[in-house]
C-alpha cells in the first residue's frame, strides 16, 4: 500500500454521522457481545442523535478509499471531580479491513488525542473477557485488567463478562 492508498484517520464531524450510523448498526449486528448497545435500539436513533454526539464527543473514524473502514469514540468525564478520566469506547473495525494496523491505529490516535487534552490523566475502557485480539491490542498499548463484571452484558444467548482496563497518559 501506497502513501495515497493509506487510510486516513481523522475525527468525524455532523457531515460523517449517517455514515458512523452506518458502520455502527453492522458492528452491534456482527459483533453484539463486543457492545453493550442493543442494534434495534441504536436503529432507532435519528441521525441527528449521532451528529450531536460528533459534536459532544471525540469521534475518530478511519477512512480506506472515502469509506468508513473503522470508529472509535473518546468520552471525557463531564463531572468535576473526575475530569482526569475518559472512556475510550465502540473500537471496531470493518472485517475486510482488519489485520492491516487500523485499530491500532485508531487507538494510537485516541491515546493522542486524550495526551492533548489539559488535565486528562487516565484512559478507560471495557472488553468483553473472550475477546482475545482485542485485549491483545489493548494491552499492546498499556491498558491493564483492573477489574471483572460478570453478567455485565445480557443478549439473547446468555451473559457476557466485561474486564474492564485502564492505562495512565503520560
Amino acid at each position: 500500500m501506497n502513501a495515497v492508498d493509506a487510510p486516513i484517520v481523522r475525527r468525524l464531524h455532523a457531515a460523517d454521522a449517517a455514515a458512523w450510523r452506518a458502520l455502527m448498526l453492522l458492528a452491534l449486528q456482527r459483533e453484539p457481545d463486543a457492545f453493550t448497545s442493543d442494534a434495534a435500539e441504536s436503529a432507532a436513533l435519528p441521525v441527528a442523535w449521532w451528529e450531536r454526539r460528533t459534536a459532544d464527543e471525540v469521534v475518530l473514524g478511519a477512512f480506506e478509499g472515502g469509506e468508513l473502514a473503522g470508529m472509535v469514540a473518546l468520552q471525557p468525564q463531564a463531572r468535576l471531580r473526575v475530569r482526569h478520566k475518559a472512556t475510550v469506547s465502540g473500537l471496531y473495525v470493518r472485517e475486510r479491513s482488519r489485520g492491516g494496523g487500523l485499530g491500532a491505529r485508531l487507538l494510537d490516535a485516541t491515546i493522542d488525542v486524550a495526551r492533548a487534552r489539559d488535565g486528562l490523566r487516565v484512559l478507560q475502557l471495557q472488553a468483553s473477557a473472550h475477546n482475545g485480539g482485542a485485549l491483545r491490542l489493548y494491552g499492546s498499548r498499556g491498558f491493564v485488567v483492573f477489574g471483572t463484571e460478570p453478567l455485565a452484558v445480557r443478549h439473547s444467548e446468555g451473559f457476557v463478562t466485561k474486564l474492564h482496563l485502564w492505562r495512565p497518559l503520560p
